[in-house]
């Protein structure tokens, strides 16, 4: 069984003209549909030197009329994650009535900005014209979390997702790809519209522990007080409720969620806004976190292990399919933490296969990330140790 809307391959020889060749266009026979709509590709650094022609190659051989991606150490590729050798991959999507519109952006226009309606001109799109952005940059050479801040102004709450790329550390180095066209800065963009829209799940691999607080006073990135107690009295309380293996598993592995919508009645899985608690005062009796909290914002600790990574993923990929029953999913793109797949399962393939298991058979297609974009409630964030996947969905 397969979706005649997408397929993904992964490539695992070096630089070879004739066989990249054959193996485009046989990717494309693959693919059922009648044409290609969108094609990403993912390349390590071993294909550098030569990413210009490789692209051409893959363009005219599987016959794409818009191909984006950037560069990474480890590649996903249906329901494989491959972190050693990975060579690339390529996946071509057809979406059925989708409108198509591809930008490059760079540093200079973030220093720029001007404003709520400066990327309206900056990319040509207005908010009413797009139903989520696909998004790959680089992240040694441009300020992502301005650039963020300002697209969650100009579109928010469209959906943006997507990830920073990985290549070689040691000079800092990664390419980001826009159909012909390799640059080595800024990022690009994928608009999507028309009768396809993007929905995200975004796991940020943690579980919720103890009960949720209102935050009462804090200053800066420093909570003194939650629920009008000691903020370190909570964190240790909280620690103390759990048994002693979860205790064992919570060690150096605490976390801190914010919740993002206080309007919800209820919070649960996937409303916090999951942060790095970096350290706590006994007697101060505070905590600091890895964020910028507001007094009166709910707080809920979380804990990350790979227990706790599965059953995060598990239960919104499932709340996904049901919220999406009836509409069809045409293909995707995950964007993993550098710090998941086997570094964090201990075995290999574990998200992507989660992946197919839960709303398979479908095209995916990804990479792994040096940060990863995604939405929580109705803004988007840029997350670490998340699983941010984006499906091409038929519009609801």
């Amino acid at each position: 069984m397969r979706n005649e809307f997408s397929v993904a391959a992964h490539w695992a020889g070096d630089f070879d003209e004739v066989g990249l060749q054959r193996w485009a266009e046989d990717l494309r026979r693959r693919l059922a549909a009648p044409r290609v709509t969108l094609g990403l590709v993912f390349l390590t650094p071993q294909f550098f030197d030569r990413a210009t022609q490789v692209l051409e190659i893959l363009r005219v051989h599987a016959q794409i009329p818009l191909l984006a991606g950037c560069s990474s150490q480890s590649l996903i590729a249906g329901a494989e994650e491959i972190e050693e050798n990975a060579g690339l991959v390529l996946a071509l999507y057809h979406l059925p009535g989708a409108e198509l519109h591809a930008v490059r952006f760079t540093q200079t226009q973030v220093d720029e900005c001007t404003g709520r309606d400066y990327w309206h001109g900056e990319t040509g799109v207005k908010p009413d014209r797009t139903n989520g952005w696909l998004t790959f940059a680089d992240p040694f050479h441009l300020d992502a979390e301005t650039w963020l801040r300002q697209w969650n102004e100009n579109y928010a709450p469209t959906p943006i997702l997507g990830g920073l790329a990985s290549g070689d550390f040691n000079p800092r180095s990664t390419q980001v790809y826009l159909n012909g066209d390799v640059f080595e800065e800024g990022g690009v963009a994928i608009s999507v519209g028309g009768e396809v829209a993007l929905a995200g799940v975004i796991s940020q691999g943690c579980t919720p522990i103890g009960e949720p607080w209102p935050i009462t006073k804090a200053e800066r990135n420093v909570i003194h007080a939650i629920g009008n107690r000691p903020a370190y009295q909570v964190l240790v309380e909280t620690y103390n409720t759990l048994s002693t293996e979860e205790q064992k598993k919570a060690r150096g592995n605490l976390f801190v969620g914010l919740v993002v919508n206080e309007y919800a009645e209820e919070f649960h899985r996937g409303d916090f806004l999951i942060r790095n608690l970096l350290g706590g005062d006994p007697k101060e009796g505070s905590i600091s976190i890895g964020a910028v909290p507001r007094t009166g914002q709910t707080l809920q600790f979380h804990r990350r292990d790979d227990a706790a990574a599965n059953e995060d993923f598990s239960a919104l990929l499932d709340k996904k399919r049901a919220i999406m029953a009836g509409r069809p999913v045409y293909g995707a793109c995950l964007c993993c933490c550098n710090g998941r797949g086997k570094n964090l399962f201990g075995s290999p393939s574990h998200d992507a296969a989660l992946v197919q298991e839960r709303l398979g058979p479908i095209g995916l297609s990804g990479f792994f990330c040096n940060g990863e974009i995604g939405p929580v409630g109705a803004s988007n964030f840029l997350h670490g140790y998340t699983a941010a996947l984006a499906l091409f969905v038929g519009k609801e």
